[in-house]
């Protein structure tokens, strides 16, 4: 019965289903909004869920050049990855209890994974623009991930363990992380840090349809490419839940708080589609510039705000 307790965690609640779905609808919302900045209607909520099935049934090609089992089976290791890393999220929100030691480190890497099966796939598609979108998806990769590590450690750090469960216990007894000058700076940074881990603009140069034509996808089809946007989708929904989780409480399902934990949500949605919907692409290097030069200043800051006590 245990065994399975863990499948249904993992494929239904809330796992793999459960994450599909809100991270669809996030990407409606996306869709919606932007359509909206740009007065245009947008698509109806089911949009996303039409086009994923749709996809399902084409067929799939794969490029003379490509190696076949690279290429094909990286789609479905990144989404296991991230469904991985839902699942452990919410279960520990749900129920801190089942928390463990170091599980925020875990969850950090995990989020990785999904990053490097499109470097690798897209690597492995034989396509020039395909492998050019692979290599700025590794730079991009390397630039976001440390400052992202270090406001990982200043939550850490002010909470005094790697468990989320002790972070979501310390900022129920001292507020949360916001409350802090470092936790403010962390959050900023970490938003920032989502954008690009998301490849959202300004920050979705591996993909670049303008100049890459799709980038390190840019060959997948049929099924493949359904699983590859539901990544994609996936991480547009875990990256904000990591982040409410490490700054901002975490989520509550009890009476009014649940109301209180959707806005969250919405509103770290509300600000990545906004920077996505002001800014213009930036360029490679731009983007190196600014993970290892503001960003990681700010993160240096807020670690050692946190360290004096702010």
């Amino acid at each position: 019965m245990e065994l399975l307790g863990y499948i249904f965690d993992y494929v239904v609640f809330p796992g793999f289903l459960f994450t599909a779905i809100v991270g669809l609808l996030t990407t409606w919302v996306d869709r919606k909004v932007s359509a909206r900045v740009q007065w245009r209607v947008g698509p109806p909520w089911y949009q996303p869920f039409v086009d994923t099935v749709k996809l399902m049934g084409k067929e799939t090609i794969i490029p003379a050049g490509a190696a076949r089992t690279g290429f094909l089976a990286m789609p479905v290791i990144g989404l296991a990855a991230a469904t991985l890393a839902s699942t452990i999220l919410w279960k520990v929100n749900l129920n801190p209890g089942s928390s463990f030691l170091g599980d925020s480190i875990v969850v950090l890497y995990i989020m990785t994974i999904p990053a490097i099966t499109l470097i690798i796939g897209g690597s492995a598609s034989g396509n020039p623009l395909g492998i050019l979108g692979a290599s700025r998806e590794m730079k991009m990769l390397f630039a976001y991930e440390l400052p992202l590590v270090i406001v990982v450690l200043t939550s850490v750090y002010k909470a005094g363990s790697f468990s989320f469960a002790e972070i979501l216990a310390y900022q129920e007894a001292n507020g949360i992380m916001l409350g802090s000058f470092s936790g403010v700076i962390a959050f900023i940074v970490a938003i920032m840090c989502a954008q690009a881990k998301c490849a959202l603009l300004p920050f979705d140069i591996p993909e670049a349809e303008t100049e890459l034509a799709g980038g390190s996808h840019i060959e997948y089809s049929g099924t493949p490419y359904a699983v590859v946007r539901l990544i994609m989708a996936s991480m547009y929904f875990i990256v904000p839940v990591f982040i409410i989780t490490l700054f901002w409480g975490g989520f509550n399902f009890s009476g009014w708080s649940i109301l209180t934990s959707i806005l969250k949500y919405v509103a770290i949605i509300v600000i990545m589609v906004l920077i996505r919907n002001t800014n213009p692409r930036v360029r490679i290097d731009q983007m190196v510039r600014f993970f290892w030069g503001p960003m990681l200043v700010l993160s240096i800051i807020a670690m050692i705000l946190a360290v004096v006590g702010y």
